[in-house]
């Protein structure tokens, strides 16, 4: 370990920006919580303890054989509480970076979400997590002293801050490695300066802590019922073991929640979990949660994985990402293998056949749990759909061997349902028709595009139910998953649809209206020019006279246009424009003999596709002087 490290005078800095922003309002927000702070101390002093015993493997001269544990005391007359651990420590520039200032990525975007809404935003502070900074709900001023295990007990730094804006930094001295926090409680908190009340805040939110969390004994009271002299003595206040090698006989719900908050940092409840031990060729416990809120920065690629992954109850790392698929990374959770080697490392991670097992295994648990709370718990679905249905979605791309489980588990809006995506593919074809063997659905910005497509006018006239896909991510879905349960998944939008036995006409009538509308045919696509790669007639159209389509080798004009949206390049397909010879306006465009009249009209029925596509008209205000010469 490092020794060199620079003795540093005392030194006022201020904290980051959105630091300053974010303790103002956790105060105001969380105030009506306020006992949540210790549970929070509590946790950063596991984590410091876990994160020792890991530097331990690597470095035994690290092991002076004590025992690991987190103290609690108080003063009554000096009215401070003091939460002491002999976990990692801290270095001086580690202070600086985990208390002065926030790591997490999109911290910015997060604050900018923050509405002054005392209500609404203890919401979303509870999605970033409290941690540290939560301690500031009680304490005017909070000190603290902390040792980096290894380094020199000269080396050790002692922090301190109202909470307002600054904090003070300088180096000092201490015996052990670990951190103690001093925090001088604000007025109307005398409350919390009980033995009783410490004792019960511990075992209400931390009694599953792996480690001892000790007290002074209470005191004992003679014959006469006087108080003893106070007692030296430290005793352990929580079960102290860690919770999910327990029996789940043993666990109550409640138990389970504080651990989840323990280890996602997440002020709200999950919606549900899963408490198993594998036995077989790998031997693992995995305590895995669903959470009900999805975290701010749930798509952020910078951000961080929720599995922790423990040997044989030692912890490794956070954020095992290797444990479960990128299209689950909200789940939430330990699994503690009893196989792995200690040393493991997360380069032995990429390449493992034994995490391989555990991950294949994890996964299907948690499918496992999706699909039990999608049959049993149908409101609890709902909402674990709306926060985390399109990152589901991902994994019909990513996980091959379990597409059909997921598709099985996505909802979807139709022309059925109304706009909450409650529509199941199994659901779907329930109700098809018995002609119909495939599954259409059309892709589009919005709800309303969608609904109102003029692709959808067959459907619409014979009552054949579409899905009608809004999210960014089903165009990737839709090219990914071909068919379920036997059945093809087909764009109703699609060039050369196909409607089978739902077609209105036989193959040798379509064939005579093609070729009797050749000549308009013709006429348009002269018109149009460069603007379209070809015209034809189609069946698809009721009411409209025209929609375009993209050719068959193609992709859709929806995912070109996401594409550019993006910033990639694409091949800038030319559009098919398909007609309907019966409408009015086509019919115009046929009795036309001026030149001029003619290009007019296919230029207001291309721009009039191109807009229900949901496509920018290259000149719009020409659109317009077209439309009011047609109209006057």
């Amino acid at each position: 370990m490092n020794n060199q490290h620079e003795q540093r005078s005392k030194q006022t800095m201020s904290f980051q920006t959105e630091v300053k922003q974010l303790l103002q309002l956790m105060i105001h927000s969380l105030y009506s919580n306020k006992e949540i702070f210790l549970r929070e101390l509590v946790s950063n002093a596991s984590d410091a303890i876990d994160k020792l015993r890991f530097e331990q493997i690597k470095h035994p001269q690290l092991n002076h054989g004590q025992e690991l544990f987190v103290e609690l005391s108080f003063d009554k007359d000096q009215k401070t509480i003091t939460l002491s651990d002999n976990g990692i420590g801290m270095s001086y520039d580690e202070v600086i970076e985990n208390i002065g200032t926030i790591a997490k990525s999109g911290t910015k975007a997060f604050i900018d979400q923050l509405s002054g809404d005392d209500k609404k935003d203890a919401n979303l502070i509870g999605q970033f997590g409290v941690g540290f900074y939560s301690a500031f709900i009680v304490a005017k001023q909070i000190e603290l002293t902390t040792l980096k295990a290894g380094l020199d007990s000269s080396k050790a730094v002692h922090w301190v801050s109202e909470g307002s804006g600054e904090f003070s930094i300088e180096n000092t001295t201490k015996e052990t490695s670990g951190t103690t926090i001093v925090l001088h409680l604000k007025d109307g908190n005398d409350d919390l300066l009980s033995d009783w009340q410490l004792r019960s805040l511990i075992r209400k939110y931390s009694d599953h802590i792996n480690y001892p969390i000790k007290m002074l004994k209470m005191p004992e009271h003679d014959e006469e019922g006087k108080e003893k002299a106070p007692s030296t003595e430290l005793e352990t206040v929580n079960k102290a073991n860690a919770l999910w090698v327990r029996n789940k006989s043993d666990i109550t719900d409640e138990e389970y929640k504080e651990f989840y908050r323990h280890i996602a940092h997440d002020y709200h409840e999950p919606l549900t979990w899963t408490h198993s031990r594998v036995e077989g060729t790998q031997e693992y416990t995995q305590l895995l949660y669903i959470p009900s809120q999805a975290p701010f920065d749930l798509y952020d690629n910078k951000r961080r994985y929720g599995i922790k992954l423990y040997i044989k109850r030692v912890f490794i790392m956070d954020d095992a990402e290797k444990l479960l698929p990128n299209y689950l990374r909200f789940v939430r959770g330990i699994i503690d293998s009893q196989d792995l080697p200690l040393n493991v490392s997360r380069e032995i991670l990429q390449s493992s056949k034994d995490i391989d097992a555990i991950r294949s295994g994890a996964t299907k648990k948690v499918l496992s749990l999706l699909e039990d709370m999608a049959k049993n718990e149908p409101d609890n679905y709902k909402k674990f759909y709306q926060e985390f249905g399109n990152v589901l979605k991902e994994g019909v791309i990513e996980d091959y061997s379990n597409k059909d489980r997921i598709a099985k588990l996505l909802r979807f809006t139709s022309t059925a349902s109304g706009q909450e995506q409650t529509v199941t593919l199994e659901e779907y074809i329930a109700r098809m028709p018995s002609e119909q063997d495939k599954i259409y659905y059309i892709t589009a910005e919005s709800y309303n595009a969608a609904k109102n497509s003029p692709h959808l006018e067959i459907f619409n006239k014979k009552d054949i139910e579409v899905l009608l896909l809004t999210d960014k991510i089903d165009e990737w879905v839709v090219s990914h998953l071909n068919e379920f349960d036997k059945k093809q998944l087909v764009s109703a939008a699609s060039a050369n649809l196909d409607l089978g036995k739902l077609e209105d006409k036989n193959e040798e009538e379509q064939k005579a209206q093609a070729e009797k509308a050749k000549p308009i045919l013709e006429k348009i696509k002269t018109a149009l020019g460069e603007k379209v790669q070809d015209v034809n007639i189609t069946t698809r159209l009721v009411h409209s006279p025209s929609c375009l389509v993209a050719p068959n080798s193609g992709m859709s004009m929806h995912m070109e246009r996401l594409l550019k949206q993006a910033g990639q390049a694409t091949a800038n397909t030319k559009p098919t424009l398909e007609i309907n010879p019966e409408h009015a306006l086509i019919k115009k465009l046929d009795a036309s003999v001026d030149d001029q009249e003619t290009k007019d009209l296919a230029l207001i029925i291309y721009d009039q596709a191109a807009l229900t596509e949901g496509m920018q008209l290259e000149d719009p205000a020409g659109f317009v002087n077209r439309m009011n010469s047609l109209i006057s």
